[in-house]
């Protein structure tokens, strides 16, 4: 099976210069975790809501005044919509990654790939659980 069969199509796109308040506010209404963040028709970034609590908030940044780009993520892993979706899964598991950005060939954001997606239409279940439970394993700190 295609990500493109299972991913979430057409994903919001913010630009890096967002006010933190205002990018916070869409994921709220949006009931998402996750932005990407892009720049002339360009993938530069992701925002977490991971992002804004540890790289915002835990920093004392005033979300009224920073830019998303001050506290996104900017080292991205993503899959191709024609990719089969076991190797997206492998991928997301290698990263301990909930969500992958889906590009097409011409590195064109169309869509997000997330783990429910991946629950919802997965034909070995035996793969989605040991997914679920190396993204949720503790990343080992320096």
């Amino acid at each position: 099976m295609q990500i493109k069969e299972i991913m979430t199509p057409e994903p919001l796109v913010i630009g890096p210069d967002t006010i933190l308040k205002e990018a916070a506010e869409r994921m709220r209404d949006l009931d998402s975790g996750v932005m990407p963040v892009g720049q002339n028709d360009r993938l530069v970034g992701m925002l977490t809501d991971r992002d804004i609590t540890i790289r915002a908030t835990a920093a004392g940044k005033d979300p009224n005044q920073t830019r998303v780009e001050e506290v996104m993520t900017p080292d991205l892993v993503y899959c191709f919509e024609d990719d089969d979706a076991e190797n997206a899964a492998l991928k997301m598991q290698e990263h301990q990654l909930r969500r992958l950005i889906v590009l097409n060939r011409d590195k064109r954001i169309v869509g997000i790939l997330s783990l429910g997606d991946l629950a919802i239409h997965a034909t070995d279940d035996r793969l989605t659980g040991e997914i679920a439970e190396a993204v949720s394993e503790p990343v080992e700190q320096n």
